[in-house]
């Protein structure tokens, strides 16, 4: 498929105001790409994605599957440099960026030059056969993905120059509406109103099979392109024999607030555990066999709840899997930091060594971690997620318990004993729960969850079957679109920062926050949120939304000064979610939902 038909049907979607035509014009594209399915391998004999894999992930604005933690790494000033040199000698990057400024949108940006005939090193990339640069040079979907997997994988001195080199042999052979995709994808903002539903529910109708056994094979793979694949291939055979797989993420499970009254008149009995303050984990182990021919080691990956490999980050988990699981495994938890005596930190103290890439073994040394597991989605060659929460919980108590020598788990060993497992009580009686919520804050936790405990684990679903419950003040996290620069002493400092909930495809404002943060903190936020300014006028900062804040409130009101048409009554910061994207914060239905409307 060329790049161009590509773009043209990017083009239709993005105008289509109907999700229902929306569904079809995926379906469509989705059904000419099935045409161009013939298998290629690389030269190390793996096989490389066929187009309607491609297509499948870059009509959601993806280049890589959504579990892979592989990235472009490449920044907008790198774009705007490709952009640059492949619209001509007399435009440079701050021309670009100057633009940008002025029309607001990247691929308008892109689209507004015209490229093709520059020379140069890159001038030829991405093209694959000899072909000569020039717009509209017949550049397909297969050659953007093959660059872009090549300018990905560019490491080392000089691999800046070498993405740009290669993003700008791409540009260099853009018409216009080919170069207003392009620039979305590689800056990761196609917004073109395709969801993840969109997509599935074009899987469905493009190769008609059900679109609940898309729904699973979507929950157990993670990637779109290769459920379509198997979706044209297989059918529904295909899809229902697809499973989890040890070391590939898959999106965690996710709560919403709620009362310990509402998930009793639901549940009957609820399956209440302690909320830690930590940062969430999704831990993959597959043991090794020291007794193999190959000599074999474990393999272990932990990944966070963005599915990002974080593993080098976090060597006491990869240590407590070693010594503790005798079975491959994927489980689900949160890792927490530790004083001395193993009382838990603020969640502050957890962000020093989640993601951390460098010094880590000092790192380690100042904050320590340790793992609690809450659920087990995987084990020995079995998948979970269908099963109730009671026995997924009972198979993760077996996997932390069982040391391996080969018999079933002692029951004798109580709950509390086994390290590194999230206790979990079953009850109907409220004052019991109260009871259970008081020892969590007095052990120094956030509170408890409420869990349903018939439900089954449902990937990436924030629904009715988990729900947290915070003590005092409700919490929401909300994306950061502006500030303003402070007065007199804190002149220097970023401060009082507008705050917004996702609203479909857009952001709404909510209010402003600017109690709860000192000088030592608003020196480290001004330094978080200097790089993505945008525009200022005044001592006003619009900010590109990058940085997730969590606030504090009393109240939730109407009020016309904020787009979203409410207001936080009494805003307070209490953190940066630095473990959360900004698609990732609360949303503006939630917000209706906490003010019971």
């Amino acid at each position: 498929m060329e790049f161009a038909t590509f773009a043209d049907r990017a083009g239709t979607i993005e105008a289509e105001p109907a999700d229902l035509e929306i569904v079809a014009h995926v379906r469509d594209l989705l059904v000419d790409a099935s045409d161009e399915g013939e298998e290629r391998r690389s030269s190390d004999d793996a096989v490389e994605p066929q187009t309607l894999e491609i297509v499948a992930r870059f009509v959601q604005g993806r280049v890589f599957p959504a579990w892979d933690s592989t990235t472009l790494d490449i920044g907008p000033s790198a774009c705007y440099e490709a952009i640059a040199r492949a619209a001509g000698t007399n435009v440079s990057a701050d021309d670009v960026e100057d633009r940008l400024a002025e029309i607001g949108e990247i691929g308008d940006v892109a689209a507004s030059y015209e490229f093709g005939g520059q020379q140069g090193l890159g001038a030829f990339a991405g093209g694959g056969s000899g072909s000569e640069g020039g717009g509209g040079d017949d550049l397909t979907v297969r050659e953007v993905a093959d660059t872009l997997e090549e300018l990905a994988h560019a490491e080392g001195s000089g691999s800046q120059d070498r993405k740009v080199d290669l993003l700008f042999g791409l540009f260099n052979r853009c018409a216009s509406e080919e170069a207003r995709y392009l620039a979305r994808l590689v800056l990761s903002e196609m917004r073109i109103g395709v969801g993840e539903g969109t997509v599935r529910d074009a899987i469905a109708e493009a190769f008609e099979v059900p679109e609940d056994r898309v729904e699973r094979a979507l929950q157990v793979s993670n990637d779109y392109g290769q459920v379509a694949r198997i979706a044209r291939d297989e059918g529904v055979d295909g899809l229902d024999g697809m499973d989890l797989a040890v070391g590939r993420p898959i999106q965690a499970m996710l709560a919403q607030a709620g009362t310990v009254t509402d998930a009793l008149e639901e549940w009957a009995e609820a399956a209440v555990e302690w909320k830690y303050d930590g940062a969430r984990i999704q831990l993959h182990h597959e043991p090794g066999d020291p007794g193999a021919a190959d000599g074999s080691v474990a393999e272990t990956r932990v990944f966070s709840r963005n599915m990002e490999d974080v593993t080098d980050a976090l060597p006491e988990v990869v240590e407590f899997a070693e010594e503790t699981l005798a079975e491959p495994a994927i489980l689900d938890g949160e890792v927490v930091a530790v004083d001395g005596d193993g009382s838990p930190l603020p969640f502050q103290e957890v962000l020093k060594r989640f993601r951390r890439k460098h010094d880590v073994a000092k790192a380690r040394e100042n904050v320590t971690v340790r793992p609690v597991f809450f659920d087990c989605l995987h084990a020995d060659g079995e998948d979970l997620l269908a099963e109730p929460l009671t026995t997924r919980h009972e198979r993760l108590r077996s996997v932390l318990a069982d040391s391996g020598a080969g018999s079933d788990t002692d029951d004798a060993v109580a709950d509390e004993d086994v390290e590194g497992l999230s206790l979990l009580w079953h009850t109907d009686d409220p004052d019991e729960i109260e009871s259970i919520d008081a020892d969590a804050l007095e052990a120094g936790h956030e509170g408890i969850m409420l869990k349903d405990p018939e439900s089954a684990y449902s990937p990436g679903r924030r629904g009715k079957h988990w729900r947290k419950r915070k003590p005092d003040v409700e919490t929401l996290d909300c994306v950061v679109t502006g500030a303003e620069w402070g007065e007199g002493r804190r002149a220097t400092f970023l401060g009082t920062f507008e705050l917004s909930v996702q609203a479909d495809d857009r952001l709404e404002t909510v209010g402003k926050v600017a109690t709860g943060i000192t000088d030592e903190k608003l020196a480290e936020l001004t330094e978080l949120l200097e790089p993505h300014i945008a525009a200022e006028e005044g001592q006003a900062v619009d900010l590109e939304p990058a940085v997730v804040f969590e606030v504090g409130y009393e109240e939730i009101q109407s009020s016309p000064t904020y787009s979203s048409g409410y207001a936080l009554r009494f805003p307070r910061f209490q953190g940066v979610r630095s473990d959360k994207d900004p698609e990732d914060a609360d949303t503006l239905e939630r917000l209706e939902r906490l003010r019971g409307e």
